[in-house]
């Protein structure tokens, strides 16, 4: 089996590395690259504008086209991310966290360099993941059932309370708010609107892009519109820089393992997307650190740990998809429909009817990785002279590119309208030390708590007790009633410690002491 494998791949690479193929896979891997850096936009906007064009095209170069967008725009948006804190695919959000302060502290390059390793050594897994365990991981997603799904959904909830610095209660209420805004909408099991406020647009819920790019990049405006300076007037990077330390490389190398095994699995599973893998791979990386607090203050470990989950789920997300036609975000949705236009059936199928174009595409993998690492390095100086740009200019554009993508992706103005509500928000809270980013995890994750829990109540006829009849969700249950056990007992022993210190203070001793 393996000795077939490795024959298939073999001719997939002589598919792929046809010039007319491997054209369109630089094209698209260009494109989404160019795309991915630009606030606003991101996969979804360019499969979208670009998908017209498939229909002239043969099935081969198209679909290799448009994969290549797909993972060209994670590595662009993760420049955005770190060098400007613009998220501008959601996935990213998470790295804003900490690769912008290492920005601002001058260690810019570093975090791009482990970003780039970090992708690379993460899509290489899972592409041979994809070669070797595509049955496996296939057969073992389809074990979570309703109630697995709530139970691992509702674990990503609890970490995610608890991925700020500061006060625990402070993330646990933005938490909820992700929660309550996730409930808008039109409700799938009995088809009512709720929330809505009589605005039709929202019917079909808050749009997950305005969310991030609100919170993140309209918040982030907003706060420093008085600023003058320029955002890195003291800030230089070059090749050199990208080059991290073997200390650095010692750093991050367990989290990217860590990271690049959640997008593993997270891939394999369908309809999850790639935010709430980045979300659980930063939230696991928090819980093992042996100091917590430097997460959100520019720690290594959460930028290497987010994106190597999430490139590694962008590789595995196809196994879903191509072998199933089970899409697991909007981007292989779009794709999905792409081969459905060439006439091309998704399913288990696939691989007997058209091997040419399934070996083809997971050879292409591996040229379009190594491609965009070729295009990064030299273009690395063109991403950095951004942060040079004047506050004035660089910021306006940057709520232009945001507009212009937002209102691309449904042809929707009302969701410019969101961008700014949310960024208005989102400034509003982070001047009050209220944490941003657990309200995008509330937002993704609430929903299908929701959806799943209902579904396991009415399979079970609302007996609770049934979501601990699977091993696997009883398992990830009591790991959540330990979490809860967990944090309580922390919250009480720093109580106890500071009321103990409060009163050694205050105590006689402490006034013996001032007296000279």
């Amino acid at each position: 089996m393996i000795a077939q494998s490795l024959l298939d791949l073999w001719q997939g690479f002589g598919v792929a590395l046809e010039p007319h193929n491997l054209m369109w896979s630089l094209f698209g891997v260009l494109v989404g690259n160019l795309i991915g850096v630009l606030p606003g936009m991101g996969a979804l906007s360019a499969i979208s504008m670009l998908l017209p064009i498939t229909y002239t095209m043969q099935p081969i170069p198209a679909v290799l086209m448009l994969a290549g967008i797909f993972y060209g725009s994670q590595y662009g948006g993760a420049i955005g991310a770190i060098l400007l804190n613009l998220p501008c695919h959601p996935p990213h959000a998470v790295t804003c966290l900490d690769g912008y302060p290492m920005t601002r502290q001058g260690k810019g390059g570093a975090a791009l360099g482990i970003t780039m390793i970090a992708s690379f050594f993460a899509a290489s897994f899972g592409i041979i993941v994809m070669i070797f365990a595509s049955p496996l991981l296939v057969r073992i997603a389809f074990r979570f059932g309703p109630a697995e799904i709530f139970s691992i959904m509702l674990l990503g909830l609890l970490c995610g309370a608890t991925l700020t610095k500061g006060s625990s209660l402070k993330g646990i209420a933005m938490t909820v708010v992700g929660l309550l805004i996730g409930t808008v909408g039109t409700d799938v099991n009995t088809g009512i609107m709720r929330f809505t406020f009589g605005f039709e647009s929202l019917s079909d819920k808050v749009e997950l892009v305005a969310l991030a790019l609100g919170l993140f990049g309209v918040a982030e405006f907003l706060r420093g519109v008085n600023q003058t300076a320029t955002v890195g007037s003291t800030l230089k990077l070059s090749m050199k820089d990208m080059r991290p330390s073997r200390a650095e490389l010692r750093q991050s190398f367990a989290p990217m393992l860590r990271g690049t095994l959640v997008g593993t699995l997270f891939g394999a599973m369908p309809g999850t997307g790639p935010t709430v893998t980045t979300f659980v791979a930063y939230a696991l990386e928090q819980k093992l650190a042996r100091r917590p607090e430097r997460f959100g203050r520019g720690a290594l470990e959460g930028v290497a740990a987010p994106e190597a989950a999430s490139h590694s789920k962008t590789q595995v997300d196809f196994i879903p998809t191509m072998s199933l036609g089970i899409p697991g975000d909007a981007v292989m949705a779009l794709i999905l429909g792409a081969l459905v236009i060439q006439g091309i059936q998704p399913g288990p199928h696939l691989v007997a009817d058209h091997a040419d174009l399934f070996w083809g595409l997971i050879a292409s993998f591996w040229v379009g990785n190594v491609l965009l690492v070729v295009l990064n390095v030299p273009l690395i100086g063109v991403w950095v002279k951004l942060l040079r740009v004047p506050y004035r200019f660089l910021y306006p554009s940057a709520l232009f590119f945001i507009a212009v993508g937002v209102y691309s992706t449904n042809n929707n103005l009302f969701e410019v309208g969101e961008v700014l509500a949310f960024g208005v928000a989102g400034a509003v809270l982070l001047a009050l030390d209220f944490p941003v980013a657990p309200i995008l995890l509330g937002y993704v994750l609430g929903p299908m708590v929701e959806e799943n829990f209902r579904r396991s109540m009415l399979l079970a006829r609302g007996d609770l007790l049934s979501l601990f009849d699977s091993p696997i969700a009883a398992s990830v249950l009591s790991a959540c009633a330990l979490l809860v056990a967990l944090q309580l007992t922390f919250w009480l022993r720093g109580t106890i410690r500071a009321s103990r210190q409060e009163r050694v203070e205050s105590g006689p001793l402490a006034g013996a002491q001032e007296q000279p």
